[in-house]
């Protein structure tokens, strides 16, 4: 097992580098006669994809999906769906410095250690670019998913934080700001403050809420398959993820058990929802929402002490094209893997006709 594949039902393989010729994928168990949404594919492309706002990397990259297999004639065939996206505008010669040596917080030197070899161009295979593909996936999944509705957005930049719940939110106003946050006032205040660490040549961190809506109940397993445990390892394998928190998190440490749990009601649903809407690890039909921490960007604009291939002390330069906050680009990034682990759960509890029939 190399950690190229994620899913058991429905399953993406992903494979190319940040500076190689293209990056693509493999999609294996989905169902036949699906009829896909070409653009809506392409437009969660785009809300990943670099050069979007000035807030993020200004790599100009297209990243328009090439299918190449399991699709004809617009619906999919029930064979494995194979798609390349083309790298067009790395430039390589920015990492020529850093050849040698190893960049602090990056996968630099454990790569090396690992394998014995590195790919040092943008950082290769541990590159966050390689998320184009999950999200390649996770549109296909979302289509097949429909109606669950998957959401979501900037909950807080550093020390700026929305304080409202998800409940209490407009979030159809996602999407009308460069920093992806539902409150206008928070998005120009995240906003501005990623303008002024990106002027300072630093990064900064954050977090992502994703809420879940139309979930059915019996999603996920006990014990080891639980759906909460899968989605957490999910986030943990995005890029820059730190942590993961579902429904009250670590403020509910806090509370009692009187205060904490989530009373049920005649109709199956529950006064509140502490739990996030997984209960032993299986949806119970309320909305799953969940917290995910992103540290900030690794690569910064400022001179750093490291060490080179020889164990010599060096500093590190900042150079090239790069995010000093990579919350807005990783929302639809975080969308795509709650898909991928959401679809491989309903495929398990109702099979592949049951998504069919969705």
């Amino acid at each position: 097992m190399n950690g190229n594949t994620f899913g058991t039902y429905f399953s993406l393989t992903t494979f190319g580098e940040s500076h190689g010729e293209a990056l693509g994928g493999i999609i294996d168990g989905c169902p036949a006669g699906v009829v896909l949404d070409m653009q809506a594919i392409q437009r969660e492309m785009d809300r990943r994809k670099p050069g979007q706002s000035t807030l993020v990397t200004q790599r100009k990259e297209a990243d328009e999906v090439r299918f190449l297999s399991g699709i004809f004639e617009g619906k999919t065939t029930g064979t494995p769906i194979g798609f390349i996206i083309e790298n067009t505008n790395s430039k390589s010669q920015d990492y020529e410095h850093i050849k040698q040596i190893y960049r602090p917080s990056h996968a630099d030197y454990v790569y090396d250690k690992k394998y014995g070899i590195r790919d040092y161009r943008g950082g290769g295979r541990s590159s966050a670019r390689e998320t184009a593909c999950r999200v390649v996936g996770g549109a296909i999944a979302k289509q097949l998913l429909a109606p669950l509705q998957i959401t979501a957005y900037v909950s807080s930049v550093g020390t700026i934080r929305l304080e409202q719940p998800y409940t209490a939110l407009n979030l159809q106003a996602i999407e009308s700001n460069a920093v992806r946050c539902p409150d206008p006032n928070v998005a120009q205040a995240m906003e501005d403050l990623i303008r002024q660490v990106k002027k300072e040549g630093d990064s900064i961190g954050g977090v992502i809420t994703c809420v879940v809506q139309n979930v059915p109940v019996g999603l996920g397993a006990p014990v080891f398959d639980k759906l909460d445990a899968e989605l957490a390892k999910a986030m943990l394998s995005i890029n820059a993820v730190k942590g993961v928190e579902f429904g009250s998190g670590f403020a509910g440490t806090q509370l009692r058990g009187s205060q904490h749990n989530d009373i049920l009601l005649p109709n199956g649903k529950t006064q509140t929802n502490n739990a996030g809407g997984i209960v032993g690890g299986i949806s119970n039909g309320m909305d799953i929402f969940f917290h995910v921490a992103f540290k900030p960007t690794a690569t910064i604009m400022k001179d750093q002490p490291s060490i080179n291939i020889d164990n010599e002390v060096v500093t590190v330069q900042g150079k090239g094209r790069h995010d000093a906050c990579v919350l807005p680009r990783a929302v639809p990034i975080v969308e795509a893997m709650t898909a991928l682990v959401l679809l491989d759960m309903f495929i398990e509890q109702f099979g592949k006709q049951g998504v069919k029939k969705l």
